[in-house]
């Protein structure tokens, strides 16, 4: 079970271990996490001029799918931290830009805190933020912070007293935070998707943004993250139902052939599956091609860069749709490529489902349809910013507004 101690600190951090023995032991990935950061994964995006490797968003994306396909938890951990950089490629703000630019080229690792449970108004954030000259400081609690327990800064949405939103870069080492592996859910275990407790953390005033210059196809961009593991997660499901059909020996009375890598049945199990994969990998990269064009066209200042952002929008929806029903069935499919012995916790064949339903339950796609339906059928542009929370009705308002009535009058 997730343990709600605070992460501990890098010098006393385990050695790598093989992704099926971390998911069996629930062990955090952070010196996997910390190896990659050392490879230059964070500076993929860079450009070469500020020291990174100047890949294209499919690239990118190709990289991300490789990724997942070996551990669907990894490229989610990213998350964050690639939309962070791509705002930077971006962002009016030129001075915020070229210190985090550097930052980033010198090895810091974003994390993610956006999202807040509980009884938060919709479209309102718990999360303050308050500046003083040149300072700044963070009070209030985030979940859902993927990627934060094994970053070193938080790209954190907060709220000021007036009431506009903001991005504010939080350092994540130092006695005003507190992280917590507190993620419970069934699937992606191992994204630090926990808790953080700001306690007047404080930041550089500089480090703070308006939340409404955020870069304009940043939805795309977090969904496209999410096809890619949902596209890595379908490329290991082919691979175990393959190597697991060819290597099984044991075969039913009832089956049609001696040998389960010629039973005409399983072999159009594994067919089926192979679709999925093949699908889910093509429509990540057509939708990575769309964001590319969105990037272009936002970075160019052309006329026409609404047209592609929507294009981009609704590429990552329909391409979400496909792959947020496929994909857990093939993962499903494989058991029946397979006999009892697949359902044993030694395999951990069931990661695959569970990652696969737990991304697919980000950002419903049941309403992501029903955008793409009044886009085809009105023309109505499909949203790009979604809040969650309670709605407090003016008849609750005022219920909640009038006075107590004494028991028994």
């Amino acid at each position: 079970m997730p343990s709600s101690a605070t992460v501990s600190p890098r010098s006393s951090r385990p050695s790598p271990q093989a992704p099926l023995t971390r998911e069996r032991d629930r062990s955090l990935p952070e010196p996997e996490v910390r190896a990659l950061a050392e490879a230059g994964f964070g500076l993929v995006r860079l450009p070469v001029e500020a020291g990174g490797l100047g890949a294209s968003i499919p690239q990118l994306t190709a990289l991300l799918i490789d990724l997942a396909a070996a551990d669907s938890n990894l490229p989610q951990i990213w998350r964050g931290h690639i939309a962070f950089v791509e705002d930077l490629l971006v962002t009016p703000h030129t001075e915020f830009r070229d210190r985090w630019l550097r930052k980033i080229a010198d090895g810091a690792v974003i994390g993610n805190a956006w999202s807040e449970i509980g009884s938060v108004e919709r479209g309102a954030f718990g999360t303050r933020l308050h500046i003083d000259g040149e300072h700044a400081e963070v009070t209030g609690q985030k979940f859902y912070t993927t990627g934060s327990l094994f970053a070193d800064y938080s790209d954190t949405l907060v709220e000021a007293a007036d009431g506009t939103q903001h991005i504010a870069v939080v350092p994540l080492a130092q006695p005003g935070v507190s992280r917590s592996d507190d993620w419970d859910g069934f699937g992606q275990k191992l994204t630090g998707t926990g808790t953080i407790v700001y306690d007047q953390a404080r930041l550089e005033a500089r480090d703070v943004i308006p939340f409404a210059d955020r870069f304009a196809y940043q939805t795309a961009v977090y969904q496209l993250v999410l096809l890619a593991v949902h596209a890595g997660i379908a490329e290991a499901v082919k691979a175990d139902a393959i190597s697991a059909v060819a290597a099984r020996t044991r075969t039913y009375s009832h089956g049609n052939a001696d040998r389960v890598r010629e039973d005409p049945q399983i072999l159009q199990v594994v067919g089926e599956i192979a679709a999925v994969s093949s699908t889910a990998v093509a429509s990540a990269g057509q939708v990575a091609e769309a964001v590319q064009a969105a990037y272009e066209a936002v970075s160019a200042g052309e006329e026409d860069a609404e047209a592609a952002v929507v294009a981009a929008e609704l590429a990552s929806a329909r391409a979400q749709i496909i792959t947020s029903r496929l994909v857990p069935e093939a993962a499903t499919r494989l058991f029946d490529a397979l006999g009892a012995s697949a359902v044993r916790e030694t395999s951990a064949l069931d990661r695959h489902w569970r990652n696969a339903r737990t991304v697919a339950s980000h950002n419903p796609w049941v309403y992501k349809a029903r955008e793409i339906g009044a886009w085809e059928v009105n023309g109505t542009p499909p949203g790009f910013q979604w809040a969650i929370g309670t709605v407090t009705t003016p008849a609750q308002q005022a219920a909640d507004d009038a006075p107590a009535v004494p028991v028994g009058a």
